[in-house]
């Protein structure tokens, strides 16, 4: 990460935002969020630094949250102020979504996973108000990602062919489905649970499609 951020600031020729910017950016998010969660599940193993590895996954989480939102507002400005065309709206902008459904993830498991540690335990309020807000961004882009992939194939005409780049779109989905079923337990709410037994077949559709479009393009070589 920081070898391509200070990539990204040093370099002489720097692209403009419209040619600089998509949703693969979001991967920073997507890793440091990955730590967190990882941090979480691992802790209990590490006996007496389990307090040192549940506090990187705390400012893991923190750290996360405050990349997405840097990076998330440049995409929403590129989104709303600078031309797009149907061939550069990919399925990496689904990452948009994608990151902060990690972050969900990361969230609710501090709370599940560490809930009796002093800090989060202090923090709870904090955490769940956060990981609430993160969770809602990310349901409300899927219906805005949905409507620009019919503006993109349909109005735009770009075929919808395999492209090693829809794997993109397929994490976010699994992502969305698993953060969900987490955070209903996070919070006490099980009646959210409706939402993940609804897309999990989204989810999985996404992948097979993207499974199969894999398989014919390696017998067609």
């Amino acid at each position: 990460m920081y070898a391509f951020f200070t990539a990204v600031v040093t370099r002489e020729n720097k692209p403009s935002l419209e040619a600089g910017i998509n949703g693969a950016w979001l991967i920073a998010t997507v890793a440091t969020q990955s730590i967190c969660v990882l941090g979480c599940f691992v802790a209990d193993r590490f006996g007496a630094g389990r307090e040192i590895v549940l506090f990187v996954s705390l400012a893991m989480y923190l750290l996360g949250a405050m990349l997405y939102l840097s990076i998330i507002t440049l995409i929403f400005y590129r989104f709303t102020f600078v031309h797009l065309t149907g061939d550069e709206l990919g399925p990496p902008y689904w990452i948009n979504m994608g990151a902060v459904a990690i972050t969900t993830l990361a969230g609710s498991v501090l709370i599940l996973q560490a809930g009796d540690w002093r800090l989060v335990r202090e923090l709870r309020s904090f955490i769940e108000g956060f990981t609430l807000f993160f969770w809602s961004a990310g349901t409300w882009w899927i219906p805005l990602l949905l409507l620009l992939g019919f503006w993109r194939h349909v109005l735009q005409r770009v075929p919808l062919t395999y492209d090693p780049q829809y794997w993109g779109m397929v994490f976010p989905l699994g992502m969305y489905t698993l953060s969900t079923v987490r955070l209903s337990q996070a919070l006490d709410l099980p009646w959210l649970l409706v939402i993940p037994r609804g897309f999990f077949w989204f989810a999985l559709a996404a992948w097979t499609a993207a499974f199969v479009g894999l398989v014919r393009r390696l017998l067609a070589r």
